[in-house]
């Protein structure tokens, strides 16, 4: 009895303390969050006041952004979730505080002149700075600190895009591929609530998507086969769109040249595209996003077949050439065009299509499945979120042992017929056909050659 008291005590008192802390977490967070979003919304309101398409400026936006990050936050380089992932594992949570002034300013610079990057980035570590400097601030040990952070992740999402339990679970499940960390579940789910009231307290107005999709029947296997395809061909989406990210960023860092030549080299050459293709695979791509989601069929219909093909360049050049920010929100835009490509191929459901996509290539790139399926039913519905776990997971699947995020560590195989190394970074992944299996093959090719050999012994002997 004593020992039950004692262990219930203790766990009211560590309960009691991530509430609290949680709670001050997030609000501090959703605060500097909403001052962030509020300095890009006046950013983007202004482009007009320079005269002439603001994008011609991403050349020197794109220099400016290299110069800031190398002066005086390196860390605040590229897409800001990566490094938080990459502190967590590394360095048990510790984030510079001068990230957070950096990665604000670069992120508002890269989007104002056009650069094609996110803020659910620079809101995650943002928010994971924040995190790490009050642990550091009130001495708090490293495991608490890496908690907090993680807390920050969540709560940093949630309120760039008002999903308060998809931020929470996205936080804990994108740090390792196969595993949750349940004891930061709840202190999660606390940051993430008390970020998302705080910056709609602050002002901060979210859009959630009624895309007239209401399922009467208990059971529709023609829209079910659909939906698997879907999950397929997301899949394969999400798979190209990590290759191309990966491919096109070493091959800018392979150029020898000044990384300050690189980074206007590379603007202009956006520039030029859009002379080409047009100009609305510039910025966040907010615009494209809506329009694939309403379901209105004139609206649908304005958006190119190859879209997310273009996001995906223009967002890997950005970030490859030295730009800051995020890369989810270009994946929502990748995910909902090439959503809006299917449902047309299909002929029918097409905004239910693209918001499958939105969250399905979500799952593939960034692993977090439970997250993306979460986000549907918040987003979107219940309706939705039904078909949308189908389309998730097969998505997830799918891509492999890869991701848009390197240091996410492995404690899963994705097949039971591939051996990969638990605990490896999935920039280094390793995969391989397990032996059990590749003996199964080899077996199966002897059967094979065995009965032609019989086949052909009949025919042989008559001769």
């Amino acid at each position: 009895m004593k020992k039950h008291t004692i262990e219930q005590t203790t766990i009211f008192f560590s309960v009691a303390k991530w509430l609290l802390l949680s709670s001050f977490i997030g609000i501090i967070i959703g605060a500097t969050v909403t001052l962030f979003l509020n300095i890009l919304q006046f950013s983007e309101n202004n482009q007009h006041v320079v005269g002439f398409p603001h994008y011609y400026l991403l050349p020197f936006g794109l220099v400016t952004t290299v110069w800031l990050v190398k002066t005086f936050a390196p860390d605040a380089q590229g897409h800001g979730t990566e490094k938080v992932i990459e502190a967590v594992h590394k360095k048990s949570g510790k984030i510079e505080i001068a990230v957070i002034p950096i990665k604000l300013l670069t992120t508002v610079v890269t989007i104002f002149t056009g650069g094609s990057v996110g803020k659910e980035g620079p809101g995650a570590q943002i928010g994971a700075g924040m995190a790490s400097f009050i642990s550091d601030l009130f001495h708090f040990s490293k495991e608490d600190r890496k908690k907090l952070v993680i807390c920050g992740i969540g709560a940093g999402f949630a309120s760039v895009f008002g999903t308060p339990i998809a931020g929470a679970i996205f936080g804990v499940e994108v740090l390792i591929v196969g595993l949750i960390r349940y004891d930061v579940l709840l202190p999660s789910f606390i940051a993430g609530f008390a970020a998302f009231s705080t910056a709609q307290y602050l002002g901060i107005d979210y859009t959630y998507f009624d895309i007239n999709f209401h399922q009467t029947v208990t059971l529709n296997l023609p829209l079910i086969l659909k939906v698997i395809l879907a999950g397929l061909f997301f899949g394969l989406i999400s798979d190209i769109t990590i290759t191309f990210l990966k491919r096109i960023e070493r091959a800018i860092t392979k150029i020898p040249l000044n990384v300050y030549i690189k980074a206007f080299g590379g603007g202009l050459f956006l520039v030029g595209l859009s002379f080409v293709f047009g100009d609305e695979y510039f910025g966040l791509g907010i615009e494209t996003i809506d329009q694939a989601l309403r379901p209105d069929a004139t609206l649908n219909a304005n958006i190119p077949w190859y879209a997310f093909i273009l996001k995906t360049i223009f967002t890997a050049i950005t970030l490859g050439s030295g730009g800051s920010g995020g890369i989810v929100t270009p994946i929502f835009y990748i995910g909902a065009t090439s959503g809006n490509l299917f449902g047309t191929l299909m002929g029918d459901h097409i905004t239910f299509f693209a918001a499958i996509g939105f969250v399905s290539v979500l799952a593939g790139t960034t692993n977090a499945p439970i997250a993306a399926t979460i986000m549907a039913m918040e987003l979107f519905g219940i309706e939705v979120a039904h078909y949308a776990a189908i389309s998730v997971v097969i998505s997830f699947f799918m891509t492999g042992h890869r991701s848009v995020f390197p240091s996410q560590i492995l404690a899963m195989s994705k097949s039971d017929m591939l051996d990969i190394k638990h605990g490896e970074i999935i920039g280094n992944a390793d995969v391989k056909m397990n032996t059990a299996e590749i003996d199964r093959l080899k077996n199966f090719r002897e059967r094979l050659q065995n009965k032609r050999k019989k086949r052909n012994e009949p025919h042989n002997s008559k001769k």
